[in-house]
């Protein structure tokens, strides 16, 4: 699946107005497939939509996971921590 800037810089905007776990999800979506793979942001991206409701998400999380190490999966978590501290309640 590939996303074209425009799209990533929509998806970029659209959460940062909303938040909600469809926007999540894609950008967990986005950092998961593609040229730019990045692991931890789609871990992050995906652990918010999961927090959000998004069972999708959560499936998703779980298969990078695999993937991941531990200490990966902290970032990841730090990370949606901290977006959550200073974006989104």
């Amino acid at each position: 699946m590939a996303f074209t800037d425009m799209e990533i810089a929509e998806t970029h905007e659209a959460v940062r107005r909303q938040g909600d776990s469809d926007n999540l999800y894609k950008l967990g979506l986005i950092y998961s497939t593609g040229q730019e793979v990045d692991l931890v942001q789609a871990h992050m991206w995906f652990n918010l939509a999961a927090a959000r409701g998004s069972q999708a998400a959560k499936e998703c999380r779980r298969d990078i996971s695999d993937l991941m190490t531990r200490d990966l999966i902290a970032e990841a978590q730090k990370r949606a921590r901290e977006w959550l501290s200073v974006k989104h309640h």
